[in-house]
């Protein structure tokens, strides 16, 4: 029986990003049913004393969630993990901090048209982003970031690794996570980063 997974994400987020390389790892080895949600790193940090040099970057971040969640109204959920791979092989291991240049190159690659880079700075899909986003917050509460991963209905933020795994690790990471989704005391699990995102 296929575990029933969902992965919220910001498509700025590097940790995101290599959790969402780690589930595609262990989908192609294990029986999940993924599906991918969108939340907002501007929106979690909207009310927070935040520094000035973060609060600078949530315009950009913002872009990109509007994207995808414009993507996902329009053109249904299987738009929404194309996209987010599209923009964030270009964020991540690409190393692009431009959206007009990572959008439309973005667009192109899943067969959208430019025209469809203007939801990117449009409010008009907002509601259901944030819906989106406080679903998943909801589940784990707001002392955390993204990801957030609902494995069989039990919602954690994380993990948080560098690099992603491949291979039996990869299972192995994967085994032990759902492991702890299975009991139902198991709450919280935390050590202090002590590198970067590593991208491979």
């Amino acid at each position: 029986m296929a575990d029933s997974v969902e992965f919220w994400f910001d498509p700025s987020c590097p940790w995101a990003w290599m959790t969402s390389r780690w589930v595609d790892e262990v989908a192609a080895h294990r029986d999940l049913d993924v599906t991918w949600n969108i939340m907002s790193l501007a929106v979690l940090n909207e009310d927070k004393d935040v520094s000035e040099d973060y609060k600078a970057f949530f315009p950009r971040a913002l872009a990109y969630t509007r994207l995808v969640a414009a993507a996902k109204e329009l053109h249904g959920q299987e738009m929404v993990k194309p996209l987010y791979d599209a923009l964030g092989a270009r964020i991540h291991p690409g190393g692009s901090t431009d959206p007009d240049v990572v959008i439309p190159a973005a667009l192109a690659e899943v067969g959208l048209p430019s025209e469809f880079a203007r939801y990117a700075e449009s409010d008009e899909y907002d509601q259901q982003m944030r819906a989106s986003h406080f679903d998943g917050i909801g589940r784990v509460g707001q002392d955390v970031g993204t990801p957030v991963i609902a494995v069989n209905d039990v919602a954690f933020f994380g993990p948080v690794i560098s690099p992603a795994p491949k291979g039996e690790q990869a299972l192995a990471l994967w085994d032990g996570l759902v492991a702890a989704a299975n009991y139902d005391g198991f709450f919280e699990i935390k050590r202090t980063r002590t590198r970067g995102p590593i991208f491979d």
